[in-house]
């Protein structure tokens, strides 16, 4: 049922080609969706979406000036759009920020989350795993479900995108499981714990967040990862500044960098803190087989493509 939603999720990341639509086909309203929270729901109806968009509001909002912001793309909060079949984060209608099948809630759905899922392929029991960037809580739901011995601390600067967590059945708060509502420069530069892998998964609405194009980031970084320490950085949008940051990882962490292209325009870049790093790929192959025949993700094709990478990196 995943792979089959895949494709209907990717179109949705495609700009909306059709017009907005002239009326809805009923009313906006506030409705409780849960004992925590109110929210307004819309009819998808309004933009020629299917389903529902629900976005937290003040109850004293004017519809109007809220649905008209919607259509001249100023609203500023992420929101998400629910069809019954997949509950979509966004921050605005054009694009699809993170998804979620509700009747798989922890699975990955995405190529690229998916392939950022091999970090298992060269760390396979990590103490501790940070996320930077929240987003629906794909990544951090993986990690918590995946590594039951492993803390998962999840960075995240937007309290709106935290308190949208609920709708993505984001677990609860516990010894294991923590989201932080937090600068992930600030984080590396101050915190006296460390991380065994860490997946950088946080966009503007060009792409790669630009704060994350400094030198000094990934000097903290580093210096915070355990000695075999593990670094996926999702490396989209803008050209030049995911050149910028590709340039920047591979001399924080002394060439010993993987790139990975993956279906949909995503690029990841594996970081690896091991000076000595020299990946064992008969090993790997082994480990991805068994990884494989536990999920739904295709490990074995992911280690077959990262030894090829790491071949033509070594030999660029």
């Amino acid at each position: 049922m995943i792979r089959a939603l895949v494709k209907k999720i990717i179109d949705k990341k495609k700009p909306v080609a059709a017009p907005l639509a002239a009326a809805p086909p009923a009313r906006a309203r506030r409705k409780p969706v849960s004992k925590k929270k109110d929210w307004f729901e819309i009819p998808g109806g309004y933009f020629g979406e299917e389903g529902v968009i629900r976005i937290l509001e003040p109850s004293d909002t004017d519809l109007a000036d809220l649905l008209e912001s919607f259509r001249d793309k100023t609203y500023a909060r992420p929101f998400v759009v629910d069809d019954g079949e997949t509950r979509r984060l966004h921050f605005d209608l054009r694009y699809v920020q993170s998804a979620m099948t509700i009747k798989q809630p922890d699975a990955l759905i995405f190529a690229y989350t998916q392939s950022m899922a091999a970090f298992l392929l060269f760390q396979p029991s990590p103490r501790h795993v940070v996320v930077v960037g929240l987003g629906g809580g794909s990544l951090s739901k993986f990690c918590y479900r995946q590594l039951p011995r492993a803390r998962v601390t999840t960075l995240e600067i937007d309290e709106h995108v935290i308190a949208l967590g609920e709708l993505f059945a984001l677990p609860p708060p516990d010894r294991r499981m923590r989201v932080l509502q937090a600068d992930a420069i600030d984080y590396f530069a101050t915190t006296d714990d460390t991380a065994d892998v860490v997946l950088i998964d946080a966009c503007d609405a060009k792409g790669i967040a630009p704060s994350f194009c400094k030198p000094a980031f990934y000097r903290g970084l580093r210096q915070h990862l355990s000695p075999q320490g593990v670094v996926v950085i999702n490396l989209i949008g803008i050209e030049d500044r995911a050149d910028d940051m590709q340039r920047l990882v591979s001399l924080a962490f002394d060439g010993h960098c993987i790139s990975l292209k993956v279906k949909g325009g995503n690029q990841l870049l594996f970081a690896f803190n091991d000076p000595d790093f020299d990946p064992d790929w008969n090993a790997i192959k082994t480990r991805a087989e068994i990884l494989e025949s536990r999920t739904d993700i295709e490990f074995v094709s992911l280690a077959r493509r990262l030894k090829r990478s790491a071949r033509r990196d070594v030999l660029a």
